[in-house]
């Protein structure tokens, strides 16, 4: 059993619904009078979706036997994705839409890690950062100088994402798979 002590981001355990979720963020409040809480955002590992909620300290979760193994990306086909085991070559599918919008950034050969629960395989995760080349973008207006100012921008992967005014086509770009978001220009 794990308590809220225990909380960290990443950790993967089974709530008081018997659902499998992972702690995005978490911090522990205490108001004056009030009885401390630890507010958690948790995103549940079978349906992606992101859940905000409270727990009492002594509030106590069923632990889940968690094992990651590198993987390599190989191929997609129709609805699946195929993966090969980097320690045994063993060629691994699983379906598309369980890995979500990150299905998106899945470039020749790209590593991975193999998320197992309870020895069986649950999903894939990407590194959190990747590089990745712009291929389309409208050029930035000289003299906008406006800081915070975002324009669309195609990347090779044919995901579209914000990127800021100075980004032009065949820059390389550093993205966060978590959000979708731009995080720095790249220099080759």
């Amino acid at each position: 059993m794990i308590g809220t002590p225990d909380f960290k981001e990443g950790l993967i355990f089974e709530n008081e619904n018997g659902e499998l979720v992972e702690i995005i963020e978490y911090q522990h409040h205490r108001k004056s009078q009030a009885r401390a809480v630890v507010r958690v955002k948790l995103r549940n590992l079978n349906t992606g979706s992101v859940i905000e909620t409270a727990y009492r300290p002594e509030d106590k979760f069923k632990e889940v036997d968690i094992e990651k193994r590198p993987h390599n990306y190989l191929y997609t086909e129709g609805d699946m994705i195929y993966f090969m085991d980097a320690e045994t070559y063993e060629q691994i599918a699983i379906p598309a839409e369980k890995m979500g919008h990150q299905r998106h950034y899945l470039t020749d050969n790209m590593a991975a890690t193999g998320l197992f629960i309870n020895g069986k395989l649950f999903n894939m995760e990407l590194p959190i950062k990747i590089d990745m080349k712009v291929v389309s973008t409208v050029p930035g207006v000289k003299g906008d100088t406006v800081s915070n100012l975002t324009k669309p921008a195609t990347l090779e992967s044919g995901l579209e994402i914000k990127v800021p005014l100075f980004i032009n086509e065949g820059d390389k770009i550093r993205i966060d798979t978590r959000t979708d978001t731009y995080v720095e220009r790249v220099n080759e």
